[in-house]
């Protein structure tokens, strides 16, 4: 037969339920055949899919098979809350990173909850340095204004509201795409890291990783799981903060927040010159 039964195998063990995945462990050819350099079995683990994951082993899997650079299922499960059994182990800075983002994901509260907002989390910088950066005035918004902005963004297109946060700060539009433009981050990231995110309704949430004001990685795909990750440090942060796109970012670039108010009562509001923000 032809591969086909090896995407439908993947996808089933990462999406779909076990009689699915049973019926057509019966047509394939390799169990543990890689696809994306993983097996359907790692994606049952990282998508914490434990009947999927029994069927999987039943059928002859391997756990303990080597891939994404040094996470086999059995390790990754370590990480998720269906461990299986294995001598593997994570080191202390891997259970380090799970327990913040427990922490984290409890800080934030499922905040923000709705699409078509953008930010940008930036190291080492706090909300006036940040204002200053990217040579914006102070201005006073209230409540009508962003319930306003939020269905009709003309008059708030450039306004953004920023927050000091443990590790740097955050500057966030919940209506729009402005805190995750080129020419925002490029400013921002002078001297350090910065990292921003449109959370997209119809195209997915895209991402842009700015280093002393160029860009250093702009295909991010936060909260969508492990796509093509470069490193093990890497696909542990995909890994752990699939569905939480905001977290995400948070954590790649190092701040901690103590709870939701960089989304819901910001420090500050600021508003941009007039310029074009699409290039840095």
């Amino acid at each position: 037969m032809g591969d086909d039964w090896l995407s439908e195998l993947h996808w089933a063990a990462e999406f779909k339920s076990p009689q699915e995945v049973a019926e057509l462990i019966a047509q394939a050819d390799d169990i543990d055949a890689m696809d994306e350099e993983r097996t359907a079995l790692w994606r049952a683990v990282h998508a914490s899919r434990p009947e999927n994951v029994r069927v999987l082993l039943a059928a002859g899997a391997d756990p303990a098979r080597s891939m994404m650079y040094g996470w086999s299922p059995a390790r990754l499960s370590l990480a998720t809350e269906h461990a299986l059994p294995t001598d593997e182990v994570l080191t202390d800075e891997e259970r380090a990173a799970i327990e913040e983002r427990d922490r984290l994901v409890a800080a934030l509260g499922g905040v923000p909850r709705d699409d078509g907002y953008s930010l940008a989390c930036v190291a080492g910088v706090d909300a006036e340095t940040a204002l200053c950066r990217l040579e914006a005035e102070s201005v006073e918004v209230t409540h009508e204004q962003i319930q306003e902005w939020r269905t009709e963004p003309q008059g708030g297109e450039t306004v953004l509201g920023v927050t000091t946060v443990p590790g740097g700060c955050v500057l966030m539009q919940l209506w729009g795409y402005t805190a995750s433009m080129s020419g925002v981050l490029g400013r921002l990231s002078a001297g350090t890291v910065a990292v921003g995110m449109y959370a997209n309704p119809k195209g997915g949430n895209h991402g842009d990783v700015y280093r002393d004001g160029d860009v250093d990685d702009w295909d991010l795909h936060p909260g969508e799981g492990v796509v093509e990750e470069e490193t093990a440090a890497d696909v542990l942060l995909a890994h752990l903060y699939q569905d939480e796109p905001a977290a995400f970012c948070l954590a790649f670039a190092g701040l901690r927040p103590m709870d939701d108010r960089a989304f819901t009562a910001p420090d500050l509001w600021l508003r941009l010159p007039e310029r074009d923000d699409w290039h840095s």
